[in-house]
């Protein structure tokens, strides 16, 4: 007698998944999360029922190393079953040997930053992928973290400075610049999955192609350089086309950006520009060792503001920096006020392990570190709410990221001031209009109307 019953299909492995750190680490979350889902495995935000666990950690400053330590020892606790990677996984411990093995020695395996192959091959050792990766369908763009309409797009990794406070270069290695016609090609699918906002990351967008010396690579049948302006050109004319936003982010300030703020003033790209001045002080910058000739920064960017009036500018500063007089504090104070930067974060100063700034002399109390970023953070709060105000009366295109009941009882998005978690939101009343409605991705029209805090308070019309 012949057995015709079909053989009982074996479960699915489920990966549980946490991302933690910056936007380079979540694109290289997204690359994992791709593999994974186009080699059959099942992924999940939680621990529970899952055959394994993939922690991708930050191991920058202290309070996010004690982060991603806390959620792998949580995950070995609920599940056992644990694969390290992130910049944490290329950090060394007390001893020398790895940090997570001292801390965690159960773990499973554990990997640097920008790592999907070694991450998948420990996930191959543990939990064998169920079939063939290439009998399986994918999104064209891919898997993504973000909601659907924004997405971060990764142009290089690693970087070649040398900053004193500075350890990243130790966890991701030198630059290293992904082909510009991969890029393109990204953002393209990017684009045709319904993105409306490409938000350009890297350690250092300004220096895309240096380590390639700009060679010429090709995209859509045609020569293009591997370098920053190009880059811009092409996606602001790929983003026109679909009625989507390039926004920049951490664009080191060297005089070849001059090239790009033509760009923004004629609409191609927003004008935003995420900068990370860190100080204003030429001898804190020369301690910081920071590259872009720092002590003119504030005649570059009144120079960018000649070029493209509207132009908006966000950056990160350390206050209480190793060495850091009064005076060079009070130069930072005045340098945000004359700057008018429209969006400023502060760190206080912290000693992080392996980083040259903590051999520096004149090392300040935490209380005075702590005191100094409160000071610097009322000054850039002052200079923020001032310039929102100015937007009043203005209309302004909105990106809109939440619309509950389409709109009728109004919603949250963006203008291109603002981008995604890291700047304020523009708060959207109910439209007057009965026939007006919002959805989630789409752009509208707004009138602004008021400010509340860090946000501006809009009425869409």
């Amino acid at each position: 007698m012949i057995d015709t019953q079909a053989p009982a299909k074996a479960s699915t492995p489920k990966i549980g998944f946490v991302s933690l750190g910056c936007p380079k680490a979540l694109t290289d979350s997204e690359l994992i999360l791709t593999q994974l889902a186009a080699e059959g495995y099942e992924t999940s935000k939680t621990f529970a029922g899952a055959d394994l666990v993939i922690v991708n950690t930050c191991g920058f400053i202290d309070d996010a190393v004690k982060e991603s330590l806390d959620t792998i020892g949580e995950a070995l606790a609920e599940n056992g079953k644990v694969i390290v990677t992130g910049c944490l996984g290329a950090r060394a411990g007390q001893d020398g040997d790895n940090m997570v093995k001292e801390v965690h020695p159960s773990v499973l395996a554990v990997t640097g930053p920008h790592a999907t192959q070694e991450v998948m091959d420990a996930v191959h050792t543990h939990c064998p992928k169920p079939h063939d990766p290439f009998m399986d369908l994918v999104p064209a763009a891919g898997i993504k973290l973000t909601p659907r309409h924004y997405a971060y797009l990764k142009i290089s990794e690693g970087c070649n400075h040398r900053c004193t406070f500075c350890i990243i270069p130790s966890l991701r290695g030198d630059l290293v610049s992904r082909p510009v016609g991969d890029v393109l090609k990204e953002a393209q699918a990017l684009l045709e999955g319904g993105v409306k906002e490409l938000l350009v990351v890297s350690q250092d967008t300004s220096a895309y192609g240096v380590d390639l010396q700009y060679r010429t690579g090709f995209w859509d049948g045609r020569p293009i350089k591997t370098r920053t302006l190009e880059l811009v050109q092409a996606l602001g004319q790929l983003a026109q086309r679909h009625g989507a936003w390039v926004r920049l982010h951490y664009v080191y300030p060297y005089p070849s950006v001059d090239a790009i703020i033509p760009l923004m003033a004629d609409g191609l790209v927003l004008p935003y520009l995420d900068v990370p001045f860190q100080h204003s002080h030429p001898d804190v910058l020369k301690r910081m060792k920071r590259p872009a000739n720092g002590e003119r920064n504030l005649e570059r960017l009144q120079k960018w503001r000649e070029l493209c009036p509207q132009l908006v500018v966000r950056s990160t500063f350390i206050a209480g920096f190793p060495g850091e007089t009064e005076e060079e504090f009070a130069h930072l104070l005045n340098f945000v006020r004359e700057a008018q930067i429209d969006r400023a974060g502060c760190f206080a100063y912290s000693p992080v392990a392996g980083a040259t700034a903590n051999q520096l002399p004149g090392a300040l109390p935490d209380a005075v570190r702590e005191e100094r970023r409160a000071r610097f953070m009322a000054v850039a709060e002052d200079v923020s709410v001032a310039k929102l105000r100015q937007r009043i009366g203005s209309t302004m295109q909105i990106l809109v990221d939440s619309a509950p009941a389409l709109g009728k009882k109004g919603g949250m998005g963006r203008s291109y001031a603002d981008a995604p978690e890291i700047d304020g939101i523009v708060k959207l009343l109910p439209p007057e209009k009965i026939s007006k409605i919002l959805k989630v991705g789409s752009f509208t029209q707004a009138r602004i109307v008021d400010t509340d805090g860090h946000d501006l308070v809009a009425l869409p019309i």
